[in-house]
């Protein structure tokens, strides 16, 4: 590591931009473009509205899947080759889409862009973080997921006037773009030897802080929370409120303005804050914030509401990571638990998908439920800490001696 410091800027710098290419095609396009594509894919008659949607959670099992194997693969090969495979596989994901032969055709490659996003996710910082010096790392980790923020930013700019050339030559022009992103990115990635990799994951585990499993729920919690909004919310105002593509398009690149701010104000927070507080503080203002979209219809509402939502999934990542960091002084079992949480994420976030996906069909495409339901899955999360404040200091109390039982 003392090596680190010795390289040259761009050294440093190429591995992080690197990263940023990576959860900017893998998550920040390959997920958040689909949402502003949905309304223009039910009326281009390309699928029904019931099939578009569960087309949708088929990304957020793929991350699921991606999650598990991402370590696997790498000790396969290495770390290097798995977040290029995976890359090439997100880029081909979008031509595929340009042809919509059928649901389950489309539904095998929206999966696989998903696997490959949650590869990514799991492997990015491992691979990146460790050729920055500490003194930077911070910063590092903060631009490399700042890539999530600005994928959603662009595919609410890029999306409606590719839609203006037709929905084939978006998914078309989705492709080209992740093509140059992934050329940037080719050469950039670190080298690192497999061998390395395996030490890593393979090292046998230590029995972990409890207050991991805390976060490991809330984790959970907060991937059912933020899932509604990251699906529904261009649909909602596109076609729930009435308001048109264009509308929701805006209120869309508001979401993706909030991604971009996220992760950087998230972490300065953390910093700030400590993990633990700032967790607590983003889950009341997320909580509010949900909730109060399901009540809202103006323009100036939506647009606040959007910015603060939008900074949601990509900034918990920092927040997650710092909050590992304070729990496990450790740097293996730093990586065994984020891989944890991030399957943890993954696995509430799938399920999440799939559940609010029957419930909007059995709903008669109600968006309120579901974001009031989302609402609810924030403040459990609260409440889980909560709870295990009070266990915590019930099992530190002294328990009472026989002379005081006496007297």
């Amino acid at each position: 590591m003392a090596s680190t410091s010795n390289q040259p800027r761009h050294a440093i710098w190429l591995p992080i931009l690197a990263g940023l290419c990576a959860s900017l095609v893998s998550i920040g396009l390959a997920r958040f473009a689909y949402t502003p594509l949905i309304p223009s894919l039910i009326q281009a008659h390309w699928f029904s509205a019931s099939d578009v949607v569960y087309l949708g959670a088929a990304n957020l099992v793929g991350y699921l899947i991606g999650a598990l194997i991402g370590h696997p693969l790498a000790r396969r090969t290495s770390n290097r080759t798995a977040l290029r495979l995976m890359m090439l596989a997100v880029t081909l994901a979008f031509f595929a889409c340009a042809f919509p032969l059928s649901v389950s055709w489309f539904f095998g490659w929206r999966l696989l862009s998903g696997i490959a996003g949650g590869a990514i996710m799991v492997l990015v910082a491992a691979t990146v973080l460790p050729h920055v010096p500490a003194a930077r790392r911070g910063l590092a980790s903060g631009a490399i997921f700042l890539g999530i923020g600005l994928g959603i930013a662009g595919s609410g700019t890029l999306v409606p006037p590719l839609l203006s050339l037709g929905l084939q030559q978006t998914w078309l022009g989705l492709g080209a773009l992740a093509l140059v992103l992934t050329s940037m990115s080719w050469f950039g990635w670190p080298s690192s030897a497999p061998h390395a990799t395996a030490a890593t994951v393979t090292t046998q585990p230590k029995p972990m802080n409890p207050g991991v499993y805390l976060l490991f729920a809330q984790y959970a919690l907060m991937a059912a929370g933020l899932v509604p909004a990251m699906v529904f919310l261009v649909d909602y105002v596109a076609r729930g409120l009435g308001a048109g593509q264009q509308v929701g398009a805006m209120v869309w690149v508001m979401y993706g303005l909030g991604a971009i701010v996220g992760p950087v104000s998230y972490g300065f927070l953390a910093d700030r804050l400590g993990g633990r507080l700032s967790i607590r503080v983003v889950l009341v203002v997320q909580a509010i914030a949900v909730g109060l979209l399901s009540v809202s219809s103006t323009f100036a509402a939506l647009a606040l509401l959007a910015v603060i939502i939008g900074s949601f999934p990509p900034g918990i990542v920092p927040l997650a990571l710092a909050r590992v960091h304070e729990l496990i002084p450790e740097h293996h079992q730093q990586q065994i638990a984020w891989s944890r949480a991030t399957v943890s994420f993954a696995t509430f976030q799938a399920l999440s998908g799939f559940a609010y996906s029957a419930l909007f069909n059995a709903s008669g495409g109600q968006h309120a439920l579901m974001f009031a339901i989302a609402a609810g899955a924030i403040v459990l999360a609260l409440v889980l800490e909560g709870v295990a404040r009070l266990l915590r200091h019930s099992q530190e109390r002294p328990a009472p001696t026989l002379d005081r039982c006496m007297n």
